[in-house]
């Protein structure tokens, strides 16, 4: 009993926040191209893509989007032909970025509010996994103030600080039934904040590629007086202190990236990005619980994640002079290694392919769209603390649609 109820408290937060909720979903147009945006000047998204680069946009932006999330997993047991599904829920994971200047300035002032993590999750409370997981959602909200200097005709820095608001509610099933023979229910709910930054530059070359090359700092966020919340038969409510709380700190990866773009003619813009980020950093969590009971310790375990590693590239095409078209797609490695696979994330190896469409709606305004598809590699998995056998099957839908003025 014991075992169950610790694992549910201090895997949850973790394993949400794992490669499979780095949602990079930070500005249509990059999405439409692939996600790529390190290397290439677009928007205002640069704010988040590469600081360094906001310096050179020509106008001043004001921004903001959404990407409905639609995530499907099915799980079958080993050794069974049951299929278990997540329940159509939908994550809104959205973007919001201000960029100002003089004209003709060296400098630019930006402001991005986005959501690099993030998910929605939901198996029910009959699936065979219900005492490893039934639903979850996570959300977190990067705020970014940020300052980006023109040196030069070809080069430009910048830099921004990250304050993160986060907050995760998580629940399963206890294997403790009561007098109608339900079984018990944890809840793990709290809020958390972190800090970090983020900088970059931008180069253009004398051969007209352009270069950037950035670097997104590790978030350590703390979830201070998180409720733990227990249903379980009177007789052993003892041994679930209630009220409690508990304190961690979840550190989210630093990314390195190296981008280019490339024009090859005035109508086409193409662009290759690579990421490298550092969920190497998570050796081990502990979780310290207000109130402890011989079956409620704190907790400390090893989770051995590795770097994962992304491949993404994408062009534009510039159909007329108020229509632009995009496509683009990747790969991307799994962070979590053999034997921590979770239903809060069944992370596996993944490619993808996105669509996009923008259209200028007026002189100083546009409306962009973008369409990605996300499929995970099929993964069978046990988990060595679980013990939960079976395999995963993931696929993503994710529509998007922003407007940017600009003057």
């Amino acid at each position: 009993m014991r075992k169950v109820l610790l694992l549910m408290l201090f895997i949850a937060p973790l394993t949400a926040f794992s490669q499979g909720f780095q949602v990079n979903l930070e500005g249509q147009k990059q999405i439409g191209m692939g996600h790529t945006g390190v290397g290439t000047l677009q928007d205002g998204a640069s704010v988040f893509f590469n600081p360094g680069a906001v310096a050179m946009l020509p106008e001043n932006y004001i921004q903001g989007g959404i990407s409905p999330l639609f995530f499907k997993s099915d799980f079958n047991p080993a050794g069974t032909s049951v299929q278990n599904r997540t329940s159509n829920k939908i994550a809104t994971p959205f973007e919001f970025y201000g960029v100002w200047g003089p004209k003709s300035s060296f400098w630019k002032l930006g402001l991005g509010v986005y959501t690099p993590f993030g998910g929605l999750t939901d198996w029910g409370n009959t699936w065979q996994g219900k005492y490893v997981l039934e639903s979850l959602n996570l959300k977190a909200i990067y705020f970014q103030p940020t300052l980006s200097i023109k040196l030069a005709d070809f080069l430009s820095i910048g830099g921004g600080f990250v304050y993160n608001h986060g907050s995760v509610d998580l629940t399963r099933a206890i294997p403790l039934a009561n007098s109608s023979g339900e079984p018990g229910q944890a809840e793990l709910k709290g809020s958390g904040k972190g800090y970090g930054w983020n900088a970059g530059i931008y180069i253009k070359t004398e051969s007209g590629v352009t270069v950037g090359i950035t670097h997104r700092s590790q978030v350590n966020t703390t979830i201070s007086n998180g409720n733990a919340i227990f249903k379980v038969p009177t007789s052993i409510q003892s041994s679930f202190p209630q009220p409690n709380t508990f304190t961690s700190t979840i550190p989210l990866p630093a990314t390195n990236s190296i981008g280019f773009g490339f024009y090859p003619c005035s109508k086409w813009i193409l662009a290759l990005d690579v990421n490298i980020v550092n969920w190497d950093a998570y050796k081990t969590l502990s979780f310290d619980y207000k109130t402890n009971t011989s079956a409620l310790q704190d907790t400390h375990s090893a989770r051995n994640y590795q770097q994962a590693y992304s491949f993404r590239g994408g062009a534009q095409y510039k159909a007329t002079n108020n229509v632009a078209l995009r496509f683009g797609g990747g790969y991307a490695s799994t962070a979590v290694a053999d034997g921590y696979v979770t239903p809060e994330a069944p992370d596996a190896n993944r490619v993808y392919g996105t669509l996009g469409l923008g259209y200028t709606l007026a002189k100083h305004l546009d409306i962009d769209i973008s369409f990605e598809y996300e499929h995970l590699m099929q993964r069978t998995q046990t988990n060595i603390e679980s013990q939960l056998s079976g395999t995963f099957k993931t696929d993503v839908y994710i529509p998007g649609i922003s407007l940017a003025y600009h003057w």
